[in-house]
């Protein structure tokens, strides 16, 4: 008893630190049994976390493992996944369609890129949404200047048509319009076509077609058939009425009386200038409705320049004549009477704008001529310090008949055009370079090709010479 006695401090101590290590092992066990647990139920939610991140940063392929036990969990990753699933698919589908409209819409500009006619697109509200390379060419602006812009803003002209297609349930609206382009008016025939389509937002295509060559070229057409038609008819009877009045002078002259032989002479005077006034008019009708095809030869620009210069300045003393040629020689191929013809009333015209001023404000009256070689063409310009042209319809001036001049008969200006576009060239009408200066005046620019495409054959240098036709 004594040695148990003795030694129970001892056993106590031992069964305390026994009590105190088993107290350890349970509570280490007992957190890593935490530990574990909360680790099983939080990995998955982890898992799913990063792969949200990975949707999130754009890849669509991240997806989260689903374990067998995770039940809820497993659920909620399956899910995730089908998400994800979708989602690449709508992407792909959505690529694939933005793939297809950009197909389509370089398709469409491909195509509209061809079309001569001004094409533009309008939403509902009026603004453009595309237009065509014709349709900034015709408006003076650039297509990322003109998208989002209201077109009747743009082309007031418009603006009673898009009215009527936006008013009506008819698909398409058609009309012809006039526009003030600068100097030039244009004759544009309009189309407007409505798109009513159920599944998108309606709008409007708008075609512009500039018809006024057409235009043009028909109503030439009609005045040279009318010109042929008046000359024939009224070329007729003017011999005889000249004869005849030349008999009268002849056969009564002498037996008129004194006081009386003034009067009668101014009356047959009269009656033979007139007559001759109706003749060259007459000429000119036939030369502009019976134009002969251009007969091509490898000629100097610069020698009809010449020769039309030297023949007008021996009329004209009191205008001085002036060209500014290059000294190598213009060489082109073009009909050397018909060229001629046409520089010729170009600088006639030009003459004719001097000579209706006072002397005090003709000034330094002068004519230039200019010409110079522009790579594949020519330019040829005629300058004068006359009346000027009109700011308005300026361009009809090239029509025939068409004439600011009180004698005039509106055919000089018609026949050079004809003239020039036998030849492939292209004329127009501008003010001098003086105007700009405070100056007056007008330009007549002509530019030709050296090659005209549409040539008649080479007159072999054994043909006869043609009809000359007076202008």
């Amino acid at each position: 008893y004594r040695r148990l006695e003795a030694s129970r401090a001892d056993v106590q101590i031992g069964f305390g630190m026994v009590f105190a290590g088993m107290t350890v092992v349970f509570l280490l066990s007992a957190i890593w049994l935490g530990l574990s647990f909360a680790n099983g139920l939080v990995a998955p939610i982890r898992r799913l976390i990063g792969a949200a991140d990975e949707v999130a940063k754009g890849n669509l392929l991240a997806e989260v493992p689903v374990g067998a036990r995770e039940d809820d969990l497993a659920s909620l990753g399956t899910t995730f996944n089908k998400m994800t699933t979708e989602l690449r698919t709508q992407r792909d589908d959505l690529l694939s369609a933005n793939d297809q409209v950009d197909r389509r819409r370089r398709f469409t500009e491909a195509v509209l890129s061809g079309v001569t006619a001004a094409v533009v697109g309008v939403s509902n509200d009026g603004h453009v949404s595309i237009a065509n390379r014709s349709a900034t060419i015709l408006l003076g602006l650039e297509e990322f200047d003109l998208i989002g812009r209201l077109l009747v803003d743009e082309i007031p002209e418009l603006e009673p048509l898009i009215a009527a297609a936006v008013r009506d349930d008819t698909r398409v609206h058609q009309g012809t319009v006039t526009l003030i382009r600068g100097a030039r008016e244009l004759t544009i025939s309009a189309r407007v076509a409505s798109d009513r389509s159920p599944d998108r937002e309606h709008g409007y295509v708008v075609t512009l077609d500039d018809i006024t060559d057409l235009v043009t070229a028909q109503r030439t057409s009609a005045w040279a058939d009318v010109a042929r038609r008046i000359a024939h008819e009224i070329k007729n009877p003017l011999t005889p009425i000249q004869l005849s009045a030349e008999r009268i002078r002849r056969r009564y002259g002498k037996a008129i009386e004194e006081g009386d032989r003034q009067v009668f002479d101014q009356c047959v005077d009269t009656i033979v200038r007139q007559v001759g006034d109706i003749g060259r008019m007459v000429d000119e009708f036939s030369a502009f409705a019976r134009m002969p095809k251009p007969a091509m030869e490898s000629r100097n620009l610069s020698d009809p320049i010449r020769e039309a210069v030297f023949l007008m300045s021996v009329g004209h003393p009191d205008i001085a004549f002036s060209t500014d040629l290059p000294e190598k020689p213009l060489v082109g191929r073009f009909d050397h009477r018909l060229m001629n013809q046409a520089i010729t009333n170009l600088v006639k015209n030009a003459v004719e704008a001097i000579t209706p001023l006072e002397p005090e404000d003709r000034g330094d009256a002068s004519v230039v001529v200019r010409a110079r070689d522009g790579g594949d063409h020519f330019v040829m310009e005629v300058i004068d310090t006359g009346v000027g042209l009109p700011a308005q319809d300026r361009q009809r001036l090239l029509e025939p008949y068409m004439t600011t001049r009180e004698k005039g008969t509106g055919l000089g200006l018609a026949i050079v055009k004809k003239i020039i576009e036998e030849h492939d060239g292209r004329i127009e009408l501008l003010d001098s370079p003086e105007v700009a200066e405070g100056g007056r005046g007008a330009m007549v620019r002509v530019i030709l090709p050296k090659h005209p495409s549409t040539a008649a054959p080479d007159r072999g240098p054994d043909e006869g010479q043609r009809p000359q036709s007076q202008s």
